[in-house]
């Protein structure tokens, strides 16, 4: 909602939306100066090949064609609306397009942060927030699905958080985003989760006689948005995908993104969690039962896992808004007639901002020339593997994303559910020599005539020294090694 600058509404009210797409500008205007970090992520490649393979045969996969090793097992991709999306964008605009994709993406998520905090607080407050949330989700600020659901996270959570604050029932009209975001990102099972303590805190704070009243109103409202969350291609078989993949046991503590925090140096997290306990204690602040056992929820997660920061950075602002607002600062009264039909004068600053970022990101793409992260685009290594003409490819797990965009059949890639546990498991313990029988059973049991793998990895020694393999291309990404003698029938690799 856009509010007028009528003379008589509060000057807070006045630069609420000028506010909101100044910080969202700014964020975005940041990310493009650092736009190549948000490419430093394998899976955009894999990302991207198969938003065109859902192009080109018009349906969405329900096995796996990608890889050498999974080939048909059964797999499904809960984000196939955003991959369609930077496949097109990455076709029309290259990775500049990319870039400013996921920075307008992430951009407008802050933004709208804004804009909803200073519909309750003060703009200090607000903008320490919104600060706290950029710090806390910038690790994790890639060009992938989950950044193209931000925005409709901080939307969804907003308004749920909107309708217990003002003791009032879900409005239906958020259902759409629930669509819209099960086709985005398979995020939003926690958004259906979230609904649960939120009805929670309205049956809490409702008149006796108005309990029975919230918990059928809440209620339909949590089966309808499970049935808009079915609204996809894959029906209901979306929303089990979470579950598949925090089922994944060992993987999780191997994989950057899930696992716990690390507090052995400090950083952003620590920083912005021991901030918020220092002003909490020296201020004294208090928070309803309900939001308490909210923010814990939120914390806990992002102590276990690193992808869940971005939960506790966005959220968490927006539960903690209300309660909050008469001990650290609330918002100034505004007329009620100050929020009136949207005038012309409102959008002229917005269009002119506009312009201005989109000439910005023309000038950024030429200036800047975003390309990927070296270290997961091992471009000559793949050159000089391609050039031996050998398929039986094993390679690095961040190496998989790559190959795939290369046209290449990779034996493991980011997609870690169709691998599952133990097979990805068994991948890193034999690539890092835990397990050397593993290694050469690897070897053996898929016929790999060449590997590709990261500099550094234990394994790429041991080939240096096994009879049958020749390295034949290294730098300081990748390490190729190809089969030079087929194995005799009952034989294993030996050492030179």
């Amino acid at each position: 909602m856009v509010y007028s600058l009528a003379e008589d509404a509060s000057p807070v009210a006045r630069r609420r939306v000028p506010m909101a797409l100044g910080v969202g500008a700014g964020c975005y205007l940041l990310l493009l100066v650092l736009g190549g970090r948000l490419l430093h992520d394998p899976d955009t490649f894999w990302h991207i090949a198969l938003g065109d393979w859902i192009v080109a045969h018009a349906q969405v996969p329900h096995v796996d064609m990608f890889s050498a090793t999974m080939a048909g097992a059964p797999w499904i991709s809960s984000e196939w609306l955003s991959q369609v999306v930077f496949a097109q964008v990455f076709a029309y605009a290259g990775w500049t397009g990319i870039v400013v994709l996921g920075a307008a993406a992430i951009a407008t998520a802050l933004g709208l942060l804004t804009h909803v905090l200073l519909e309750k607080l003060a703009v200090g407050p607000a903008l320490v927030l919104t600060l706290g949330a950029f710090v806390l989700i910038s690790p994790h600020l890639v060009a992938r699905p989950h950044a193209l659901a931000l925005p409709v996270m901080v939307a969804w959570v907003a308004g749920l958080v909107r309708a217990v604050d003002e003791r009032r029932a879900p409005p239906f009209a958020l259902l759409p985003l629930m669509t819209l975001w099960a086709n985005l990102h398979g995020g939003f099972t926690f958004g259906i989760a979230f609904i649960a303590p939120l009805a929670l805190e309205a049956l809490w704070n409702a008149a006796p006689s108005e309990r029975v009243r919230v918990v059928l109103r809440w209620g339909l409202f949590g089966v309808l948005a499970v049935a808009a969350a079915c609204l996809t291609p894959y029906g209901p078989e979306s929303i089990l995908v979470t579950r598949r993949i925090l089922g994944l046991g060992q993987v999780l503590a191997l994989i950057g993104e899930w696992q716990p925090q690390n507090f052995s140096r400090l950083a952003g997290f620590e920083l912005c969690l021991l901030l918020g306990i220092g002003a909490a204690l020296y201020r004294g602040l208090t928070l309803p039962p309900i939001r308490i056992l909210v923010l814990l929820g939120l914390l806990h997660m992002a102590l276990s896992h690193n992808r869940s920061v971005d939960l506790l950075g966005l959220l968490a602002p927006l539960i903690l808004a209300a309660p909050l607002a008469p001990q650290i600062g609330q918002r100034e009264a505004e007329p009620s007639r100050a929020r009136c039909a949207t005038h012309y004068a409102n959008w002229a600053p917005a269009l002119a901002m506009i312009l201005a970022l989109a000439i910005a990101s023309v000038a950024a793409g030429r200036v800047f020339a975003y390309q990927p992260d070296p270290h997961v685009t091992p471009a000559r290594a793949v050159a000089a593997m391609k050039a031996t003409g050998k398929t039986h490819i094993l390679n690095s797990y961040d190496f998989g994303g790559y190959l795939i965009a290369s046209g290449f059949k990779p034996f493991i890639d980011g997609r870690t559910e169709v691998y599952g546990e133990a097979f990805t498991v068994a991948h890193t313990r034999a690539l890092m020599l835990s397990d050397v029988g593993g290694f050469l059973q690897l070897l053996h049991k898929y016929d790999i005539d060449v590997t590709l793998l990261a500099v550094g990895t234990p394994a790429a020694g041991l080939l240096d020294r096994l009879e049958g393999w020749k390295r034949i291309y290294a730098d300081d990404i990748a390490v190729v090694h190809v089969r030079t003698a087929s194995p005799k029938a009952g034989s294993a690799d030996i050492l030179r």
